[in-house]
């Protein structure tokens, strides 16, 4: 793959660890409020059922909304499920807010500082630049650009967000290696003619549990344990082209 000249980044899940900041700050609005639910049951259901929201907006059921919008209608679906009261328009705006600061996975700034020394780095997000920003700021994560869905007003797993990237970052998609811990989210995106390097994210929704099965052998074009690893695989063909 001596040809790659970017590389773009699912986010959540991949570079960041939803699971725990969500748990995280809801114990803290919670105990501020005398609230108390099964925050990590709350958080696996509000990651879950944010997946047909988006699809909506992607088979044009419904019209556009960003991240923030879908994620505050997600949650006051899913609210009396776990016995939260009857929560505000400003109420739920805030707690979806709480998407645009998640922690890094350990490996995620060190990883991306080394690949950015020799690729050109963007996430290709299903969040909102206005989230991207917040986040990878409160995450210490540094790109070269920021591509989320509302550059394209579309959600992946369409073609229009892997391509639409592409074409902005004036590559070809064989010059793209686009990384996820997602095996859908590759896929698609080898479907439109990116290159696809798997990065295992096994504590993603717990210990213990799987979402998605782990690809097998050769399913992508590289497969590696956290960014670290990637970035030694990457350095290394980068002096090999040399």
């Amino acid at each position: 793959m001596s040809e790659i000249r970017a590389l773009l980044f699912d986010t959540f899940g991949t570079l960041v660890d939803w699971r725990t900041g969500l748990i995280a700050q809801l114990e803290q609005w919670g105990r501020a409020r005398n609230i108390a639910a099964d925050w990590p049951s709350l958080v696996v259901a509000w990651r879950r059922d944010h997946v047909p929201a988006l699809a909506k907006v992607r088979t044009g059921q419904r019209e556009w909304a960003n991240y923030d919008e879908l994620q505050a209608e997600t949650l006051r679906q899913l609210a009396p499920q776990f016995g939260l009261p009857t929560l505000s328009d400003d109420t739920l705006d805030h707690l979806a807010r709480m998407w645009h600061e998640l922690p890094a996975w350990p490996d995620t700034v060190e990883g991306m500082a080394r690949l950015r020394a020799k690729y050109v780095v963007a996430p290709l997000s299903n969040g909102h630049v206005a989230l991207l920003v917040h986040m990878v700021r409160a995450a210490g994560i540094t790109f070269d650009a920021l591509f989320g869905a509302d550059v394209f007003r579309q959600y992946k797993p369409d073609p229009k967000t892997y391509l639409g990237a592409v074409a902005l970052l004036g590559c070809a998609p064989a010059e793209v290696l686009f990384v996820a811990s997602h095996p859908s989210d590759l896929e698609a995106a080898a479907a439109c003619g990116l290159h696809t390097c798997y990065v295992s994210r096994p504590l993603e929704y717990g210990a213990g549990v799987v979402v998605e099965q782990p690809p097998a052998e050769g399913d992508f074009d590289l497969m590696v344990g956290d960014l670290l690893e990637l970035a030694t695989v990457m350095e290394s063909k980068a002096l090999q082209h040399i």
